[in-house]
């Protein structure tokens, strides 16, 4: 009896820990977001020192795009206009980002957003780690 009771308290814990996403909380992902590391299934990660590259979000209503640019040192983004289409899906609880270009179609579940962190899975169950970008500028 007590194995049962302190694997129950381990599951309640676990399923505690993650986040319950709100549509209201789909907003906070608007922005620039810098990637801090990839989880890999195994549990290994790659850790992001530097990036060349940030991702620019920008939703509205659960639709809008994802877009990869390039800070500058004056406080630009250069970018190449290439656009990643984004739709938002809740299905079974769950918050799904919904991606297409001309090239494909592929979906990340929304694990973690809060006002600096920003969690992804994809469907390869890697987890991208993203930190809000701080912008920055060297006059």
């Amino acid at each position: 009896m007590k194995k049962i009771i302190v694997f129950f308290l381990i599951g309640v814990v676990i399923v505690s820990c993650k986040q319950t996403i709100t549509d209201k909380d789909i907003t906070k992902i608007n922005g620039y977001w810098e990637i801090q590391k990839v989880k890999l299934p195994q549990g290994d990660k790659k850790e992001y020192k530097v990036n060349e590259t940030i991702d620019f979000f920008e939703i509205k209503n659960k639709i809008g795009f994802r877009q990869k640019v390039m800070p500058q040192l004056n406080g630009t983004y250069l970018t190449n206009n290439i656009k990643e289409n984004i739709t938002i899906s809740k299905v079974g609880g769950n918050f799904y980002m919904n991606y297409s270009t001309n090239f494909g179609k592929w979906k990340e579940e929304i694990i973690e957003v809060k006002d600096s962190v920003l969690v992804l899975k994809n469907e390869a169950n890697l987890e991208y780690h993203y930190k809000r970008q701080v912008p920055f500028s060297i006059k």
